[in-house]
């Protein structure tokens, strides 16, 4: 039956009824006429022609589609592509402190609770736990973990997780990533919220405290980034396609404290090999089996090598061990000390995990803590250094000398 000319269109209820097809949660097309053109008034499924069809079909045509399917999926307002801050609030809230410590070179993270996290499980609850990355740099290397609170959408943690040889430099450009994730030991765990936190906005020795709403991943420009396959490491595509892109900048594999000192009485270069953190994972069991070699470059006579004692199992190896090179201070000068960290594996060759060089030729913190060591003879100077996925390429020309 037609409608007549100058009447108000009306919806009819196939049309309300209209499910999206689309992978993910079934949910209504708000206004699925908007998909199909009208050519003026035309004949409709189930209204009439009387003034009374119009009545009686407005409330429902203006009817929200939560209003026809109940209360039964909750999560069928959500859009899967929406980050406004109404989903991010849906997502619950994270409270911790953070504190940064500048004299021992330590960032401590603090996840105290959170408060209204997304339902995940069956049960209407989650079984949730958080994991902290710094970015740029090497994710399973700097991952920090809680331990998981069952069937609760209001876990309380109390947890501290310290990141060691943090300098000025990662508190400038560095980003602290907070994820909360639900654990679930039948498939995959799914990610349910976080929080980025840039590190410049940390006072030395000033905690600072956070009761921030969780936000979804923020989505990346590259579709391709988003395939199936790419799907578990898609949250730091973005961080590390800016890496490559920028200069000099290499994967971080860990992190190493050094210790360098000219001893004036005995003509030589102290070098300890204290500590390493954070160290990127080579074995299976999720470990690796560290030890570090020293060379002083150019090596013709190749008797610089130093090797400390393996350590089984850990990411982060204490050695407080110490060579010595016997050496002018002059000649010193001209020389490049190349530090690699390695894992060592029986019956097959040991894996490379990072390394670093120190001299005139290095740049930034490590070109620094050379340039100290041979003006202040006598003085053992600590300091943290970055270890990379490859040498500096100008260790590696002075390597090949």
């Amino acid at each position: 039956m037609r409608g007549r000319r100058g009447d108000r269109m009306t919806i009819n209820i196939q049309e309300h009824m209209a499910i999206n097809v689309c992978p993910g949660p079934i949910r209504p097309i708000r206004q699925i006429s908007d998909y199909f053109p009208r050519r003026g008034p035309g004949p409709e499924g189930g209204g009439g022609g009387g003034g009374e069809a119009p009545t009686h079909l407005a409330p429902l045509a203006l009817a929200p589609p939560a209003a026809l399917l109940g209360a039964t999926t909750p999560e069928d307002g959500a859009e899967v592509d929406s980050y406004d801050s109404d989903d991010a609030t849906a997502l619950g809230m994270l409270e911790f402190d953070l504190l940064y410590d500048r004299a021992s070179c330590t960032l401590h993270c603090s996840i105290l609770r959170a408060k209204g996290l997304k339902p995940m499980d069956f049960n209407g609850l989650a079984d949730p736990y958080v994991k902290l990355h710094l970015l740029p740099g090497a994710c399973k290397a700097n991952k920090l973990k809680t331990k998981t609170q069952r069937n609760t959408l209001n876990p309380v943690w109390n947890e501290d997780l310290t990141y060691s040889g943090i300098t000025d430099d990662d508190i400038t450009h560095k980003v602290l990533r907070i994820a909360v994730c639900d654990e679930d030991k039948l498939s995959h765990n799914e990610f349910i919220g976080e929080i980025r936190v840039p590190l410049r906005r940390l006072k030395p020795s000033q905690k600072k405290h956070f009761n921030i709403c969780l936000e979804r991943q923020v989505p990346l420009a590259s579709p391709s980034s988003m395939s199936a396959a790419l799907r578990g490491i898609s949250c730091y595509l973005k961080e590390l396609e800016q890496a490559e892109q920028g200069p000099g900048l290499l994967e971080e594999r860990g992190r190493i404290l050094l210790s360098l000192s000219y001893s004036l009485r005995r003509r030589g270069l102290l070098v300890g090999i204290l500590r390493c953190a954070h160290l990127a994972a080579m074995d299976v069991n999720g470990y690796s089996d560290p030890y570090v070699k020293t060379y002083l470059r150019p090596d013709v006579d190749k008797k610089s090598k130093h090797k400390t004692c393996v350590k089984k199992k850990t990411l982060n190896p204490e050695f407080n061990e110490e060579f010595f090179y016997e050496i002018e201070l002059s000649t010193l000068a001209t020389k490049t000390l190349e530090v690699t960290v390695w894992d060592y594996d029986i019956g097959k060759s040991n894996d490379f995990i990072g390394g670093v060089s120190l001299g005139s030729g290095a740049r930034g913190e490590a070109r620094k803590h050379w340039s100290d060591c041979l003006q202040q003879p006598d003085v053992a100077l600590e300091r943290w250094h970055t270890l990379t996925s490859e040498l500096p390429p100008a260790a590696g020309a002075l390597s090949s000398a």
